[in-house]
This record gives structure tokens, C-alpha cells and sequence, in this order.
């Protein structure tokens, strides 16, 4: 097996304001979910993992595998507590493909060509983030919010999902993480800085890949998805 993805969706969407968990609410009349695996099934990676929050495994494979016939979706498996945990059973369930495509459920507008992109990099590079240089000014504070160090703009990217690894590597550095709780990771190439000694590759991404947070991200999700699909 040449690529796999792995699509988390274990998210409560607390900032969502909803009583309904975020990657099921509707976007122009389909789950958030849908769009992520629709741009893995129409990409050239070979299988995918869903990742769900715990008791939501038999829902996904009726309402959006059945449904929607996402055939490229081989397994469903519960995630943990915290991202890395999802991720980490993610891999888990996902066989010893060469190379491994971890994407955030809640990023609704990845496109089957960003992915096939990222997984081409991936391929020379063994380590890709998909991301996307800041627009704005970025200030860092003291805890009494006092600018104390404004970075150069040049240097920043905004990382986003997928994110793509040579699957040993990526396996490994997590194997690790797992065994060291106490340590705070926020994204898959923070936790191969830290394990692994490979450079991991930004790769240039969309700024219509965002990631749906809040009521305000819903807005603006379903403007992108409308000129999208006209």
C-alpha cells in the first residue's frame, strides 16, 4: 500500500455553540464530515482511517461511509481524549502503508489536488505540512500581554492539515510520545521535531483550507464551498 490518509473527527466543537458535534453539522446541506472524505476518496491516496469520538463508529459507517459510498474508507476507530491520542489509534488501524496523510476533519475545503500535492513532497521529503504564510503582523507577549518581540513576517507560516510522513517515522515519534504523557504536542510535525531527526517540509497549502471552529468559520466555509462548486 503505497498512502494512506487518516481523517480525525473525535472533536466535541465546544466554540461551536451547538448542540450537535461539529463535523456532523450541516454545510450546504451535507456534514462537515463529508468534504474531507470526499477529497480523499477522489485523491490517490489508497485507503483511509476515520477516526470518531468513542460510540460514533456505527453512525459514521451508516450516515456518511453507506451513504455517501466512500469505498476508500477501510477502517473506523475511536479516538482518545486528546488529538494525538486519535492520531496515534489512527495509525494504529491503518496497516504499514509507505507514507501516511493525517487531516483534521474539521478542514472541510482540502481539495483532492492539495492532497496528491502534499503526498508528491511527501515522497522526496519524508516529513510535509500543508500551510500557508501569515497576511498579518504576528506579536508575541509576556503574560501581561506586552509586545515583546514582533517575529519577521517572511518566516511564519500558518500550518494546516494534511499533514505527510514516511509512515515509520511518524509511527515512531508517536510510539514515543506515547509512552512520555506528560508532554504537550499541538500538530504531527511538532511531535517528529521532537522524536525524529528528520526536517519536516512546509509545503504550500490554500487560504481556503481553513479549519471550522466557530459560528463565524461555518459562514464562511459554506462562501468558499458555494464559489467552489458555483
Amino acid at each position: 500500500m503505497a498512502a494512506a490518509g487518516i481523517v480525525l473527527a473525535g472533536g466535541k466543537g465546544t466554540r461551536m455553540q451547538s448542540g450537535v458535534p461539529k463535523q456532523y453539522m450541516l454545510l450546504d446541506g451535507k456534514p462537515l464530515l463529508y468534504y474531507s472524505l470526499r477529497a480523499f476518496e477522489e485523491s490517490d491516496v489508497e485507503s483511509v482511517v476515520l477516526v470518531t469520538a468513542e460510540g460514533e463508529e456505527d453512525y459514521c459507517r451508516t450516515e456518511l461511509l453507506e451513504r455517501y459510498g466512500f469505498a476508500k474508507v477501510t477502517a473506523v476507530t475511536a479516538g482518545g481524549a486528546e488529538r494525538h491520542e486519535s492520531v496515534w489509534n489512527g495509525l494504529c488501524a491503518a496497516g504499514e502503508p509507505e507514507y501516511v496523510l493525517i487531516h483534521d476533519g474539521a478542514r472541510p475545503l482540502v481539495t483532492p489536488e492539495l492532497i496528491n500535492r502534499v503526498l508528491v513532497q511527501t515522497k522526496s521529503y519524508d516529513a510535509c505540512v500543508a500551510g500557508m504564510p501569515v497576511k498579518d503582523t504576528i506579536q508575541m507577549t509576556d503574560e501581561h500581554g506586552v509586545i515583546m518581540l514582533t517575529p519577521k513576517r517572511e518566516s511564519l507560516w500558518i500550518a494546516q492539515t494534511p499533514q505527510a510522513f514516511a509512515f515509520s517515522l511518524v509511527y515512531n515519534a508517536y510510539e514515543r510520545l506515547m509512552a512520555e504523557p506528560e508532554v504537550k504536542v499541538t500538530d504531527d510535525a511538532m511531535v517528529v521535531g521532537l522524536y525524529g531527526d528528520t526536517p519536516v517540509q512546509m509545503v504550500r497549502g490554500s487560504y481556503t483550507n481553513i479549519k471550522v471552529t466557530t459560528p463565524e468559520d461555518m459562514v464562511l466555509a459554506e462562501v468558499f464551498l458555494r464559489k467552489r462548486y458555483g
